[in-house]
């Protein structure tokens, strides 16, 4: 077997405690906001959706070259793996540097167009987070390049005392600027871009260790390898894409919670948070799929491609299923945590407790499957899929159920889990079949070279 049960635990303990780290620094970040009331709150998280958008599409991109890496990994060539890095990180760094260049020239466009409907003080919050935050997208795209080449390498404890760190920072950050400065929004946008681009600097200088198996040593050059590249772009285009787009629907669907009112966003917001918790071993186990079937399918060996996908989505449903039944009982004490009106903390309560019994029935096999497609090259296919049932059952259907039963924030939610259900199905379907397991080829019809 290439992975032992060592391997499996020593990629996904490292993961779990970094997403953990994530997603409670960003819940300690809307706390703390909070303070400064829900208009700051929804500023903030309509920003944040809209900043996922952009980083989702580079991180796909980042994907892209994990998995490449992973392919020549699995065909023992680490010197060809390590060439295929620093392609990734050169192109990530001048494609996001231009992203964010072009997000902000035309911020106030952007905001306004999206969001116009807000009221002036969520707006004023949104735009102050925007511009700041705006210019952490780079860095942040460098450090999600260079974090999927340490999981390629099997090697997520060093992401995870990255991310330690980098959460550490803007903790501490958020503490000195909003609490010691009063700064407010400004402050925690501030201590957000700061840890992002120490993050980025620490984990690319680690990847110049020549003893690493993948390593940047001697790779350094300032031409692309258009060859390689095209590879990577392979698989990061049609991810990236999926993912932005998909994101895109989100921002879309915050436009319309928008004109359910501050309320709204703000249960929303939360919501958002608590379920991130209640998902985090079952992301964290995907991003593990991801680099156990690139190896597997770069050797050539999709049997074990099969039994390792099997083995960690049956884990997946294990804790999903674990946390979502705490979080359905616990979510009223979670919520207390947020500075809300009694009316925002119900609102939030009865949506989380649909989000739980949906998660458990639905999400591993709409989310977890299709990452070993993509592994093995399906990535059209599963990035038209994704984005046929995004648009059409999420988007259309929140719009259908609000019209027809008119339940405000819940009608966005309860699309939200009818497009798990059609991708849940078609999903597993593609892959109890064998096409996606001839797809991965040098252009993309055969074995990598």
């Amino acid at each position: 077997m290439l992975f032992s049960e060592k391997d499996l635990r020593k990629l996904i303990w490292p993961l779990i405690v970094e997403q953990f780290l994530a997603i409670l620094v960003g819940m300690l970040d809307t706390v703390m906001i909070s303070g400064q009331g829900e208009a700051a709150v929804s500023g903030v998280s309509l920003v944040d959706n809209i900043n996922v958008l952009v980083i989702n599409f580079t991180s796909a991109l980042g994907t892209g070259g994990a998995v490449i890496a992973g392919h020549f990994l699995g065909q023992k060539r680490p010197k060809d793996a390590g060439r295929a890095a620093w392609q990734l990180l050169y192109f990530s760094l001048l494609f996001s540097t231009a992203l964010v260049v072009l997000l902000l020239t035309f911020r106030a466009q952007i905001l306004h167009g999206i969001f116009g409907s807000v009221d002036a003080d969520v707006m004023q919050a949104a735009m102050t987070y925007f511009v700041i935050t705006g210019i952490s997208i780079a860095p942040l795209a460098v450090y999600n390049s260079a974090a999927g080449l340490f999981r390629a390498m099997n090697d997520s404890r060093t992401t995870m005392l990255i991310s330690l760190l980098m959460n550490g920072l803007n903790f501490a950050g958020n503490s000195l600027l909003i609490y010691g400065f009063h700064m407010g929004v400004a402050g925690a946008a501030i201590s957000t871009t700061i840890s992002r681009t120490v993050a980025a600097v620490m984990a690319v200088w680690l990847l110049f260790d020549s003893k690493r198996v993948i390593s940047l040593h001697g790779q350094v050059t300032r031409r692309f390898d258009g060859a390689l590249l095209r590879r990577i772009l392979f698989i990061g285009i049609p991810n990236g894409t999926e993912n932005s787009l998909f994101q895109m629907g989100k921002v879309l669907l915050l436009s319309f919670i928008a004109t359910f009112g501050t309320s709204a966003l703000a249960a929303n917001s939360v919501d958002g948070i608590i379920a991130s918790f209640s998902l985090l071993p079952a992301m964290s186990i995907n991003l593990a799929i991801i680099s156990v079937t690139s190896v597997c399918i770069g050797a050539g060996d999709f049997k074990q491609a099969r039994y390792y996908t099997r083995k960690l989505c049956i884990l997946e449903e294990i804790c999903t299923v674990a946390l979502s039944a705490v979080c359905y009982f616990a979510v009223p004490l979670f919520v207390r945590a947020f500075s809300l009106t009694p009316a925002t903390q119900q609102l939030s309560v009865t949506v989380m407790r649909t989000h739980c019994v949906f998660a458990s029935l639905f999400w591993v096999a709409s989310f977890a499957v299709c990452n070993t497609l993509r592994s093995a090259g399906d990535v059209v296919r599963t990035m038209a899929i994704a984005l046929f049932s995004m648009w059409v059952f999420r988007i259309g259907s929140a719009y259908l159920i609000q019209n027809l039963f008119h339940l405000g924030l819940l009608s966005v939610w309860l699309a939200m889990y009818i497009d798990w259900i059609f991708r849940s199905v078609y999903f597993l379907l593609r892959y109890k079949g064998h096409k996606w397991e001839h797809l991965m080829t040098d252009g993309g019809s055969g074995k990598v070279e």
